[in-house]
C-alpha cells in the first residue's frame, strides 16, 4: 500500500496546500478518498495516472471534500474515459453531480454509479480477493463516514534458495504465495518447506472530520496506519468540541487505544502557522506520529 497526500489543509486552500483528497495505491487499484477542490491538478503534479480511479470514496458533503468531484468527472469525459466509475458517499451525492452535468447539457461516456450512503454502523463497499472497504462512522455535523482498506490476500514469503536447490519450476511460485501445497512429479511438497513466512496483512483507516469518538476503535484495531483530522490543538479543545472536530492530542488518544502501528496527522487549521505542532502534541502521547503534507507519499 502506498498513501499519496494531495491535500490535507481543513477549510479552504491556500498558497502552499490544498483541501482533503488522497490517493491509496494497491497491487490491483487506485483508489481515490474524498475530493476537495483542486483535486485533479494535484493528480497531475504528482504524475499519478489517474485513469486507474475507478472507485472513489467521498466521507461526507462539506465543499473542502468533494468540491473537486465535478471537475475530475468532466475531465474524463474529455478524455474520452470509457471504464466504469463508481462514487461512494453520503445520500445527497448522486443529486448534486448529476444537477451539474444536466445543467451544463452534459454526460458522460462511461457509467456513473453512485452507492449512497445512510447507515450509521459500519458496512462493506467494496470486496474482491484482494482487498476490503468498510465504513468507519463518524460524529460530525453532518453525516460522515471514514473509511476501512483491509488486505484479504496474505502472501508467502518464497524460500528461493529452497527452491533452486529443489529444482522447483516458477509456474509452481504463485501457489506456494499463497499458502498451498504442490505436487511435481508426483512428490508432494508441503509450502512450509518452500516458503519462509506469512507477509503481514496490511490494513489502513482514514478518518475524516470527527469529533473525539472512541466508538471507532474496535472497528481500527491493529491498523498498520491510521490517518486522522487533527484540525485543532489542544488548546482550543473547546473549538473542536463546537465544530464537532478533533485535536492532535485527542487523534494520538485514538491510535494508542486502537494499537495501531503509525499515525498519520492532517486537516490542520490554517489559524495555525507550523503544522509541526501537532505532531509535537501528538507525540506525547502517541510517539509514531507522522505530519500529512500535500506532495508527500508513505509507504504503508
Amino acid at each position: 500500500m502506498r498513501l499519496h497526500i494531495l491535500g490535507c489543509t481543513a477549510a479552504t486552500p491556500n498558497s502552499i496546500a490544498n483541501p482533503t483528497a488522497q490517493v491509496l495505491e494497491t497491487k490491483r487499484h487506485m483508489f481515490l478518498i474524498d475530493c476537495g477542490e483542486g483535486t485533479q491538478v494535484q493528480l497531475r503534479r504528482q504524475k499519478l495516472r489517474f485513469a486507474r480511479i475507478n472507485h472513489i470514496f467521498i466521507s461526507h458533503l462539506h465543499g473542502d471534500h468533494f468540491f473537486g468531484l465535478i471537475g475530475l468527472i468532466s475531465t474524463f469525459m474529455l478524455l474520452g474515459r470509457k471504464e466504469d466509475l463508481h462514487v461512494y458517499g453520503p445520500k445527497g451525492i448522486k443529486e448534486i453531480i448529476l444537477l451539474q452535468l444536466k445543467l451544463g447539457n452534459a454526460y458522460t461516456p462511461y457509467k456513473l454509479y453512485f452507492h449512497e450512503l445512510t447507515s450509521n454502523e459500519s458496512e462493506v463497499l467494496f470486496e474482491d480477493n484482494r482487498i476490503k472497504i468498510s465504513t468507519i462512522p463518524l460524529v460530525h455535523r453532518v453525516y460522515t463516514n471514514g473509511f476501512l482498506f483491509q488486505e484479504k490476500e496474505v502472501e508467502f514469503e518464497l524460500n528461493l534458495d529452497k527452491l533452486n536447490e529443489l529444482e522447483i519450476p516458477v509456474v509452481y511460485y504463485q501457489k506456494l504465495k499463497q499458502g498451498g501445497d504442490i505436487v511435481v512429479d508426483d512428490v508432494l511438497y508441503k509450502n512450509e518447506l518452500l516458503t519462509l513466512k506469512q507477509k503481514p496483512q496490511k490494513a489502513y483507516a482514514f478518518c475524516s472530520d470527527t469529533k473525539y469518538s472512541e466508538a471507532i476503535v474496535p472497528i481500527i484495531k491493529n491498523c498498520t496506519a491510521l490517518y486522522h483530522e487533527s484540525t485543532f490543538l489542544e488548546k482550543d479543545a473547546a473549538l473542536a468540541e463546537r465544530t464537532a472536530h478533533t485535536t492532535a492530542k485527542q487523534a494520538a488518544t485514538i491510535a494508542k487505544l486502537a494499537n495501531v502501528d503509525q499515525l498519520i496527522l492532517g486537516h490542520f487549521s490554517s489559524r495555525y502557522k507550523n503544522n509541526e505542532v501537532f505532531g509535537d502534541e501528538a507525540k506525547t502521547i502517541f510517539s509514531n506520529t507522522l505530519i500529512a503534507r500535500d506532495g508527500k507519499t508513505f509507504e504503508i
